[in-house]
């Protein structure tokens, strides 16, 4: 094992010992009563069994049949949760063919961030991860439940599924994906278009056009985002079937496996012998597997804040200067756009998660000693999904990538360390995804253009009063301020500057979508604007270093001059419409970006 890996992992676990003893208590203690339902009142269970079959019910009533909920993010909007709909029926069966009984349980919302980009309804995104960890919690409720199937997909959905899974971790519980939609027109002519778009040379019907090619089907955007980086965390931490992660929708293996998760999750319950409880299997070693994970691939930076506030629920207290310490022994092992032209169907030709976790296992950067739904960890998850026959089988996965454009191994990678930094300094501390951005443009020295508004700086751009070399500080986009919006609107213009030789970044308190690349930027910035963060007291011209190499976010101002000032106040009114004010509650009790960004507030 790396010394590092069981370096971070140790400190983890010592940190994480008086919360992460109560929460297993509480998760034994469960456990202990045996099926819930068996304690139920007759009218109780007359209600919960009301509408299944005579078979279903006496099943259930003998408490001899386990008894899975499907909890499903469906919608027809988002492409990626289009195919759920066919799913419930087909893990019904799969589960009664596996000897229990399926339940569809409860829904969950699931809003589009690519929809949402700019919009007022992105102020919402962050906070539907905690809702949909609430709603799950619900469709749990009911005592009536041995395991859980999760339908999910996209950016807050599946980490929102997790939480709330992790509340009823005495339950084993099965992710199950629905696969990236085919290859269309590749993400780096899409990111040309839009960049000429901003530059006024191509009208909308052009950008609409490619847009629409490069989305194009049901199935997830193809490009490495939060979405497929949270496939890729949920198969490297156990959560997936082995290979599961990236198999396009409406093909026979995607339905062969969907049909094989209802099975698995039948037999991890307690009424079976191989009961696998999700609160058990996330356990340290998984968390840190899943960090490593989003190092090697340059996954999303949303995963700075998702990772934490999993392990919370799981009473593990994971912090960023965990990320910091294994970025800086894995090595960087994939080229997926925005960090490389290729999509992640072509990692999953190279390979894909099977190549990817067998050399960082034979590496020793991936704990093999941990639990997962589908056994040794070691041997199933070097292994990929095929057809033997016409049955679902699975076959060791290729020992070296096929194409090394686009996958590589740890003794030959793309560069010697993780794709994500920490950044620490006068500003606070922030996040930088790396794996994108040229090493000339990773260091910037130059003055504040300050910005409360993204709408300001575009408005700016547009006008032609951006020019020459600056550093845009984008303030009160935090949590607290209006629900960390992602902040994907401001690349193409960011992206058409540096192109013209401005040396150029961004630094804020907001977030930048899992999609973003070239253009560094310092995200996530703690303690936020509206909290009094030191983001409150720039002004125009101050000169801010952002050095993504050094791993430094600084003012040069004079320390006595810049603690004299007296910090901004967020502008306007509080955030009204599009059904923000319903979320006023949220803003009030959510915590910092460091923690989680999670109104559950944080491991003590």
């Amino acid at each position: 094992m790396n010394r590092t890996l069981t370096a971070v992992t140790d400190r983890i676990i010592a940190r994480s010992a008086d919360s992460r003893g109560a929460y297993l208590e509480r998760l034994r203690a469960a456990a202990a009563t045996g099926p819930a339902r068996s304690s139920l009142g007759c009218a109780n269970l007359a209600h919960g069994f009301a509408a299944c079959s005579p078979a279903e019910k006496l099943g259930l009533r003998a408490a001899v049949k386990p008894n899975i909920a499907i909890v499903s993010s469906y919608n027809d909007m988002l492409s990626a949760h289009q195919p759920f709909a066919a799913y419930p029926d087909q893990l019904k069966a799969a589960v009664a063919e596996a000897g229990g009984v399926a339940q569809f349980a409860g829904g969950v919302p699931a809003m589009c961030d690519g929809i949402t980009q700019g919009r007022a309804g992105m102020e919402l995104s962050l906070f539907s991860r905690d809702l949909i960890a609430m709603s799950t919690a619900i469709a749990l409720s009911h005592d009536m439940f041995d395991g859980m199937l999760l339908l999910g997909v996209c950016d807050k959905i599946v980490p929102g599924l997790v939480i709330g899974a992790l509340a009823f971790g005495h339950l084993p519980a099965v992710l199950v994906p629905a696969g990236p939609m085919a290859s269309g027109l590749p993400n780096a002519e899409k990111s040309r278009v839009r960049q000429l778009h901003a530059e006024g040379k191509v009208g909308r019907e052009d950008l609409l056009a490619a847009e629409s090619a490069s989305y194009h089907s049901p199935g997830t955007c193809t490009f490495y985002g939060t979405a497929n980086s949270n496939q890729m965390l949920m198969e490297v931490m156990g959560l997936h079937l082995p290979g599961a992660s990236f198999v396009n929708p409406g093909t026979p293996l995607r339905e062969a496996l969907t049909a094989e998760a209802g099975r698995k999750v039948t037999g991890l319950t307690a009424l079976g012998d191989n009961y696998t409880p999700v609160g058990e299997l996330l356990d340290e070693r998984a968390i840190v597997n899943g960090v490593v994970a989003l190092l090697a691939t340059g996954g999303s930076t949303n995963h700075t804040l998702h990772l934490v506030a999993i392990a919370a629920a799981a009473g593990i207290d994971l912090r960023w200067d965990d990320f910091s310490a294994l970025s800086a022994v894995v090595p960087s092992l994939t080229r997926i756009y925005p960090n490389g032209t290729a999509d992640v169907n072509h990692f999953h030709a190279a390979g894909g998660t099977a190549t990817l976790i067998g050399d960082l296992l034979d590496s020793g950067l991936l704990h093999p000693d941990v639990r997962t739904i589908s056994g040794s960890y070691n041997e199933s998850y070097r292994q990929e999904p095929a057809f033997d026959e016409g049955a679902l089988v699975w076959r060791d996965g290729p020992r070296e990538s096929l194409d090394k454009t686009v996958l590589r191994g740890v003794s030959d990678p793309f560069s010697p360390d993780g794709g994500l930094r920490m950044l620490n300094g006068g500003l606070g501390r922030a996040v930088i995804k790396v794996s994108a951005v040229k090493p000339e443009h990773r260091v910037v020295h130059a003055p504040a253009r300050v910005f409360d508004d993204q709408n300001d700086f575009l408005a700016a751009f547009e006008a032609g009063t951006l020019s020459g070399d600056f550093v845009a500080v984008l303030r009160f986009q935090g949590p607290m301020a209006n629900g960390m919006p992602e902040l994907h609107k401001l690349t193409p213009a960011l992206g058409v500057l540096q192109d013209r030789g401005d040396k150029v970044a961004l630094v804020t308190d907001g977030r930048m979508s899992g999609a973003s690349g070239k253009v560094p930027a310092a995200i996530h910035l703690t303690p936020e604007a509206a909290a009094g963060g030191p983001l409150a007291r720039v002004r125009d011209g101050d000169l801010i270093c952002l050095d993504a190499e050094a791993g430094s976010v600084e003012i040069m101002v004079d320390p006595a001059e810049f603690a004299a000032r007296v910090p901004d106040t967020q502008p306007g009114t509080a955030p009204l419409g599009t059904g923000r004010e319903l979320f006023a509650p949220l803003r009030a009790a959510v915590g910092p970006a460091d923690r989680g960004a999670s109104v559950f507030g944080v491991v003590a």
